[in-house]
């Protein structure tokens, strides 16, 4: 055996951590970075946030796991609290945003089959898009980088350009039961969906009977200054998968879908082991305390306006290196002139962590509880990246 005992799948940046902070990971040199990267819009609270370590200690103290054989509480109440606070009737819970995605479009394609249509199974999805990485998911999101050298494409996606809505309507046949569609995508670029183009996939929806399927596990649990992006819109979906952020970084994700939607799911049809586990659900309703207090997502919305300001007055004073400033919230991305991967080093340089997204962009999802000094401190640091590219450059 030669180097790792790990699989190879992932080009990782030499740094190890050891603790964190809030916003803040600690290496095991003891270098402290600001972490805006949030383990990809997961860590929703930040690092050790003390009501989320008391819930899970405390529920590990007493059960971690039975099973969906039998009753689970914890599970109950964290979907009723997620019933109240959205359209949805049913939750179904899961590990993984991956699984959240399965879940859904099984969700879609059973409901056809008991309305009578079989025959309708196909899903409409968009270019750009990322829903997972099984293989019904990459077939999903469509990228060629992640579909080949697994064999034949899983059938039933049909994928349209971002924002082209001729195409979609062409899209449309006998075979189609669903529409899947991020109301911003994250891995593709921070690019948000107008509400306009959301609206009008609501009508097609309504129009031939198919069922409207929303990706928020990026953009879910407060991250757009909402509990959930779809909310800016008006326009409600059939069904909605959610993870990242629900679980403040325990793997926790969800389905969830309204009565209508789910008459499918009957016993037997769908299942998992882990799934909604006792320390998952401690973890998630913890999450949700904090999100739902009176003012969070008030205060989410202000630190994000201030952050937004900052960033375009560096993108304004260094154009050659960033492009634009996109996103909604605290779900921020940096369009880059210069390469996104430069970027996203020249941040790492000045021990600040980003993550890079398609589009050449860089993304920016700190926790949802950073403070405006640990702001005006990631404005300092990505200021000095994009002065120390635009030097070397020059």
């Amino acid at each position: 055996m030669s180097g790792s005992a790990l699989y190879e799948t992932f080009a990782r940046a030499p740094l190890a951590f050891d603790r964190g902070e809030g916003s803040w990971l600690v290496a095991e040199d003891g270098r402290r970075f600001l972490d805006f990267a949030g383990g990809i819009a997961v860590n929703s609270l930040g690092h050790g946030h003390p009501h989320l370590v008391a819930a899970l200690t405390e529920q590990a103290g007493k059960l971690w796991h039975t099973s969906n054989l039998y009753e689970i509480p914890g599970q109950r109440r964290l979907g009723e609290r997620l019933v109240a606070a959205t359209f949805a009737d049913k939750v179904f819970f899961t590990n993984s945003g991956a699984e959240a995605l399965e879940c859904a479009i099984k969700t879609a394609r059973r409901y056809q089959y008991v309305s009578g249509h079989p025959e309708k199974f196909r899903t409409i999805t968009f270019e750009g898009a990322f829903h997972g990485r099984t293989l019904a998911t990459i077939a999903a999101g469509g990228q060629e980088k992640y579909l080949e050298g697994f064999g034949p494409k899983v059938d039933g996606f049909d994928q349209v350009p971002f924002g082209d809505i001729a195409a979609v309507e062409k899209a449309i046949t006998p075979e189609t039961a669903a529409i899947l569609i991020e109301p911003i995508q994250g891995e593709g670029g921070i690019r948000e969906v107008p509400t306009a183009f959301l609206k009008r996939l609501r009508e097609l929806c309504d129009q031939h009977g198919l069922l409207l399927i929303f990706d928020e596990v990026q953009c879910g649990i407060g991250r757009t200054g909402k509990l959930f992006a779809y909310e800016w819109t008006g326009v409600t979906p059939d069904i909605m998968a959610i993870a990242k952020g629900i679980g403040g970084g325990f793997p926790v994700g969800a389905c969830l879908a309204t009565d209508e939607a789910a008459v499918g799911m009957t016993p037997g049809v769908h299942g998992t082991t882990f799934g909604g586990n006792p320390l998952a659900m401690a973890v998630g309703n913890a999450v949700l305390d904090v999100v739902l207090e009176d003012g969070f997502l008030d205060e989410v919305k202000r630190k994000a306006l201030l952050m937004k300001q900052g960033l375009a007055s560096i993108s304004d004073e260094f154009p050659e290196i960033i492009e634009s400033v996109r996103g909604t919230g605290l779900m921020l991305g940096l369009k880059c002139k210069a390469s996104n991967t430069a970027v996203n080093g020249a941040l790492r340089q000045e021990e600040m962590l980003a993550v890079p997204a398609g589009d050449n962009v860089v993304r920016l999802l700190p926790p949802l509880t950073v403070t405006d000094d640990e702001i005006r401190e990631a404005l300092s640091r990505i200021r000095a990246a994009a002065k120390g590219l635009s030097e070397a450059a020059a």
